[in-house]
């Protein structure tokens, strides 16, 4: 299974994606994950979740090959509805999302790290946007939330990522932690809150939303009415074909 959750005693309940050899996850998967952040809002022993994953790195965002050798449109507006679900449950998570982050962090995987509360990272993660690459747009929204806007764009247009200690200037990443150390730090983040009575927390988490400047739902949403033109031009098959056949 690509996503997992556990429940630690003290509340902090551990979201993990286990999606191998890159974490780029699947249809399924995209839902999976948005069930599991559904489920955390309505536990109420849940006081704070980890949003982390297995292998060398955190999130590569949407599974291109299951798109490409998938018939039609199922799997493109499949894979846009899963995102855009997946990246709402973690900003309407009724508690706090600490992202525990290592190794590449693109494209989805930075729809989610931009709508969490909190980012630890580890010194080999790095975060970028490469959908122009691929011929569809989104996470833009997201991005912005990492950084400042001139920079966003730069990032957006030219696909380069940009180092998560990089990030530490703009506050968007709280800590950068040996890879090693990535669990303990996320944890300890997540203990504090944990501590706090949570009838306060899930009432900030939901204050906090309510006085953001930006809609992040309809921003994104927004984002990917572009993707569907560029994809009903053929745009973007050709693009994914060529990222695909570029892999063999």
């Amino acid at each position: 299974m690509a996503v997992r959750s556990e429940l630690r005693p003290e509340g902090i309940r551990l979201v993990t994606m286990d999606a191998p050899p890159v974490n780029a996850l699947t249809v399924q998967g995209w839902f999976d994950l948005a069930a599991a952040l559904d489920e955390a809002s309505a536990d109420a022993d849940t006081r704070v979740v980890v949003l982390r994953a297995e292998g060398r790195g955190f999130n590569a965002g949407v599974d291109i090959k299951e798109m490409q050798r998938t018939r039609g449109f199922d799997a493109l507006i499949g894979a846009n509805r899963g995102c855009y679900a997946a990246f709402k449950a973690v900003y309407e998570c009724a508690v706090p999302v600490v992202a525990a982050v290592q190794g590449h962090c693109l494209g989805g995987g930075v729809g989610l790290v931009g709508n969490a509360d909190c980012v630890v990272a580890s010194d080999d993660a790095y975060f970028g946007v490469p959908e122009v690459d691929r011929g569809a747009l989104g996470a833009a929204t997201h991005l912005a939330r990492l950084v400042p806007p001139h920079l966003m764009r730069t990032l957006y247009f030219t696909g380069r990522t940009i180092k998560a200690a990089d990030l530490l200037p703009h506050g968007s990443v709280l800590e950068v932690v040996p890879h090693d150390r990535l669990d303990e730090a996320a944890l300890g983040v997540a203990g504090e809150i944990a501590a706090k009575d949570p009838r306060v927390i899930r009432a900030a988490k939901e204050a906090l939303n309510g006085i953001d400047p930006v809609d992040v739902n309809r921003s994104y949403r927004f984002e990917q009415g572009f993707t569907f033109e560029l994809n009903l031009s053929g745009v973007s098959d050709e693009l994914r074909d060529r990222f695909v056949q570029g892999e063999r």
